[in-house]
């Protein structure tokens, strides 16, 4: 009986898991289809400095992107991208990260007063896309982490990093992501919140490779 029991149970956590990953696979499907490809150019420019920033709207989203050259191997670069439990020492703004799963995180973010912060929970997927490594990442439900009332959860929150090897020593990173902030947020504080995003965080991504 114990070991029926054992086995009942065993069955069980491999169904659940399962279930999970069918759930992740569906998510990050859908994604693949919603984020704009690294092909697509039409792109309006909010900064054109040594990291550039666009947005655009595509499939009925607004969608963000930030791109810079860092002097330093693709691999060092995936190491700090991968390892999301030290997102809170390299982005200031992260106050914390909760790893569900391998695949499945959830971020929370702080924001500058006198807005509520911000959280959401997202399922990762690792691509090799020709010669780059992409790590794209939508958002997923998880009814077991409730939404605080100072925060305001990103439902639609997605996007990905790419990263682009252009010598041994050097890489080109991009960050895409859905530029969709929810709450009280005004329309025309948009623009300026979609370039801090992309300068704070490219900036802190070149200060934990530098360091």
């Amino acid at each position: 009986m114990k070991l029926f029991l054992i086995q009942n149970k065993l069955r069980n956590s491999i169904l659940k898991l399962l279930f999970i990953h069918f759930l992740i696979f569906l998510n990050l499907l859908f994604g693949l289809e919603q984020i704009p490809p690294s092909s697509y150019t039409d792109w309006e420019i909010l900064q054109d400095d040594h990291i550039w920033i666009g947005w655009t709207e595509y499939n009925e989203s607004q969608w963000c992107k930030a791109n810079l050259i860092l002097h330093s191997p693709m691999e060092n670069i995936s190491t700090i991208i991968e390892n999301k439990a030290n997102y809170p020492n390299v982005f200031k703004r992260v106050e914390s990260t909760t790893i569900i799963t391998d695949e499945i995180v959830h971020i929370v973010l702080d924001m500058p007063f006198p807005f509520y912060g911000r959280d959401y929970i997202v399922g990762y997927i690792q691509l090799q896309e020709e010669n780059d490594i992409v790590y794209r990442f939508t958002s997923v439900k998880d009814s077991t982490i409730p939404v605080h009332e100072d925060y305001v959860r990103l439902i639609h929150a997605a996007g990905e990093w790419r990263l682009h090897s252009l010598d041994k020593n050097s890489t080109e990173v991009t960050y895409i992501w859905n530029g969709e902030l929810l709450g009280d947020f005004p329309d025309w504080a948009l623009p300026q919140a979609w370039r801090t995003q992309g300068d704070e965080v490219l900036n802190w991504l070149q200060e934990a490779v530098q360091n």
